[in-house]
């Protein structure tokens, strides 16, 4: 069962309070987020600029050529690994779930790195066929065919448990690791820098067109986790309690684990590999609004889009006019404070 916070837990209508709190201060990160960078931009210009008013051509094309699409995927990307760590920590009722844990992003980077290294001899024409858009595509169909596979390999015999997703997710990750070693060991020094930087994750280079489907689908897999927060509710209290409260368990399982998929291929499929936001989120909107889902949800969605903004606008302006990736800004982050979450739970234990 996931652990509760010791410290108070807020009513509903401090919840909400919350909620909207976090939609605010995302909406001001936002604005900040468009307006800082290597051309700096007032509000009044960038109030124009939104409203299609009068601009310098520079910012216009700063702002709806390379920042408001970048901003969009930022908020979408926050959001979906926050959602889909929230939803894999209620599944295994366990606050260090993460969707790393049962080789999704395993499965995403097997076709991102396949796509970059084998993309001028075996991969050719699905490279040609793509275009710019091959290793995206590569990376999403790389992470619904494990996904795939490791869904086949735990619902054996009609049965979908968490032991068996667990040792499935395992077995595939240390499977994919080895092929994307082979891979990697027999790349190019080229092919090798390209997947040493997807590897460490960047929002940079996409435009709205690049962008629009992993939009649709990370909204759509948003949507269905919010919908999915009562039958997470009252399975918290144990599977045998949720079946015996109507709750059909091997369903949301299944449902849990496919929108997570889904989620995470349009993701990590922009983006690269970015870590930890899946699993510092829903933690720490845990602590603040409890385990109710109808909350909890929501709150973890405009966390990863805070937390991801935040980190996108270190990533930008750190090192001007070079980048960060934004990969290294999270895992900076994230392992931090992932050792005091260890450390607290050996001091509760009397370690």
């Amino acid at each position: 069962m996931l652990a509760l916070s010791q410290s108070f837990i807020p009513v509903g209508s401090a919840k909400r309070m919350l909620v909207t709190g976090l939609l605010v201060v995302c909406f001001m990160i936002g604005l900040i987020s468009l307006a800082i960078g290597g051309v700096d931009i007032s509000l009044s210009q960038l109030v124009d600029i939104l409203s299609y008013g009068e601009a310098n051509s520079l910012q216009h094309a700063v702002i709806w050529e390379i920042r408001l699409p970048r901003l969009l995927l930022t908020v979408a990307v926050g959001a979906g690994l926050a959602a889909s760590g929230a939803a894999m920590q209620a599944i295994f009722r366990n606050p260090l779930a993460d969707p790393g844990l049962i080789g999704i992003t395993s499965g995403a980077a097997l076709g991102a790195i396949a796509t970059i290294v084998l993309g001028n001899s075996l991969l050719s024409t699905f490279s040609e066929t793509y275009g710019i858009y091959a290793v995206p595509m590569g990376a999403f169909l790389g992470c619904l065919v494990i996904c795939a596979l490791i869904y086949k390999l735990s619902s054996q015999g009609n049965q979908f448990t968490i032991i068996s997703l667990l040792l499935a997710g395992i077995a595939i990750n240390a499977i994919v690791s080895a092929f994307i070693g082979i891979l990697t060991l027999i790349s190019s020094d080229a092919e090798l820098r390209d997947l040493t930087f997807w590897g460490m994750g960047s929002l940079a280079g996409n435009s709205f067109k690049m962008i629009t489907p992993s939009l649709v689908i990370i909204s759509v897999c948003c949507l269905f986790f919010f919908k999915m927060a009562k039958p997470l509710n009252i399975y918290l209290l144990g599977e045998q309690q949720a079946k015996h409260l109507g709750v059909n368990v091997t369903a949301l399982k299944k449902q849990a684990f496919i929108y997570t998929a889904l989620c995470i291929g349009a993701s990590v499929s922009l983006t690269g590999m970015i870590g930890f936001v899946g699993f510092i989120v829903p933690h720490i909107m845990r602590l603040l609004m409890g385990p109710d889902h109808r909350y909890l949800m929501p709150a973890s969605i405009l966390g990863g889009a805070i937390l991801l903004s935040l980190a996108d606008i270190l990533a930008r302006t750190l090192i001007l006019p070079s980048e960060l990736p934004i990969g290294l800004i999270t895992s900076a982050i994230g392992g931090p404070f992932f050792l005091v979450m260890l450390l607290k739970t050996y001091q509760s234990r009397g370690f």
